[in-house]
């Protein structure tokens, strides 16, 4: 993998997410909740859980249509909405 500045942005992204996660979880401690898979699952899980996801669907859209990568971010938002809400 190339050290670009699009890549240095994402993983300077993630970690960023991951702190906010960290301060959030200091001032509004998460409890576990039972959503659509029927796991407990807390919001640290859920966000690993919307990473992993959104890795298969731009894999997917990569692999599957030749249609500009920035549309797949779309599905990715979308994706990881509906498991925030509702897993």
């Amino acid at each position: 993998m190339a050290w670009t500045w699009p890549t240095a942005l994402f993983f300077a992204g993630i970690a960023s997410a991951l702190a906010i996660l960290a301060l959030l979880h200091v001032k509004y401690p998460s409890t576990p909740r039972t959503g659509a898979l029927g796991i407990e699952t807390m919001r640290g899980d859920r966000f690993f859980i919307s990473l992993l996801g959104s890795a298969f669907i731009n894999l997917a859209w990569i692999g599957l249509t030749d249609a500009p990568q920035y549309l797949a971010l779309i599905f990715c938002a979308l994706f990881a909405f509906c498991v925030f809400r509702w897993v």
